[in-house]
């Protein structure tokens, strides 16, 4: 991938932890008409809204799918739950999880290996359950990986519109709003809620068969009649973060209101239904950056609002500020 889409970040702007309280946190405003930047606080979000817009946002919730133990040698990440026994998981470290063994991983708790996958997904069978007490205690929220493991800011990882379970990620645009500033939007603006369970490719660097195929990650979706109209009945849309803005677009485009999207957003792409995007500042050669630079309509502006938000010491990544683009 092409080198302008990596940045030197110094290691301490990589927030280790949100802001206290989540709206508290940064807002840099960006006008693609005008390319003004405006510093702000999140909490004033609503002071840059059109009038007119309606706020859509995801309300999946991150899963409890990480799971330690040996005090933390072992590990077991699902990704996917196949039965309420039986799970597809990336494992650490690998050479303990060989196919045909069984794996005592507490008193009482085995785990069957029955397959592995080329990428080295792990295809793996308890004897108990995961409802069980035994692996509810060893289950954590998964935080990303340069952010240091803290079953503290597990409940910080969630949006507080968090509703429904399966998500490997938390959509992080949404982490800023608390239910005061969340209350105070709904009476002056349109809320409206869709679901995308996140999966890990979110953060995954691109590959050369991203571009080859023009497809990410696949990632399911869901959108009920009614709010689906409303968004398309809408004189201006505002997707909070990257997986509303291409939960929409898949949409838009497809017309099916729930399945599969492995819509890959990048620069001149035609936006079909979404105005204006609240993001947070993302990892470098990723495809979260080529969408903001596609919605931006240029990599002088990307370039522009990256080198003025290590500037001025905006916090990166998923707990990091967030910005407004209109």
């Amino acid at each position: 991938m092409d080198e302008l889409y990596n940045f030197e970040l110094p290691e301490d702007l990589i927030a280790q932890s949100p802001a206290n309280p989540r709206d508290h946190a940064k807002l840099l405003i960006y006008t693609r008409k005008t390319g003004v930047i405006v510093d702000d606080y999140f909490y004033n979000l609503a002071n840059y809204l059109p009038s007119n817009t309606t706020l859509v946002a995801n309300n999946t919730k991150v899963d409890h799918c990480r799971y330690l133990f040996d005090g933390g040698k072992t590990e077991i990440f699902v990704i996917d739950a196949v039965n309420d026994r039986t799970v597809k998981a990336l494992v650490r470290p690998g050479r303990k999880f060989k196919v045909g063994k069984t794996l005592e991983l507490a008193e009482g708790l085995n785990a069957n290996i029955l397959d592995v996958d080329e990428n080295g997904v792990r295809t793996i069978q308890f004897n108990k359950p995961r409802s069980c007490d035994d692996l509810i205690v060893a289950s954590h929220v998964p935080l990303p990986p340069y952010i240091q493991q803290n079953d503290l800011l597990a409940e910080e990882y969630q949006t507080i519109y968090a509703k429904l379970p399966g998500s490997l990620a938390a959509p992080t645009a949404g982490l800023h709003f608390t239910p005061e500033l969340k209350d105070g939007i709904s009476e002056k603006f349109q809320w409206q809620e869709i679901t995308l369970s996140v999966g890990l490719g979110t953060f995954a660097p691109l590959k050369e068969e991203n571009f080859v195929t023009n497809k990410l990650h696949s990632e399911s979706y869901h959108i009920s009649e009614s709010v689906w109209q409303n968004i398309a009945n809408a004189k201006h849309v505002t997707a909070v973060g990257t997986t509303t803005l291409r939960t929409i677009e898949s949409v838009a485009i497809s017309g099916k209101l729930k399945g599969d999207t492995e819509i890959f957003i990048t620069p001149g792409y035609n936006f079909v239904r979404v105005d204006s995007l609240i993001t947070n500042f993302h990892l470098p050669k990723t495809s979260l950056l080529l969408l903001v630079e596609a919605f931006l309509g240029s990599r002088k502006d990307i370039e522009k609002i990256y080198t003025h938000a290590i500037s001025e010491r905006y916090r990166f990544y998923s707990f990091g500020d967030g910005m407004l683009i209109l």
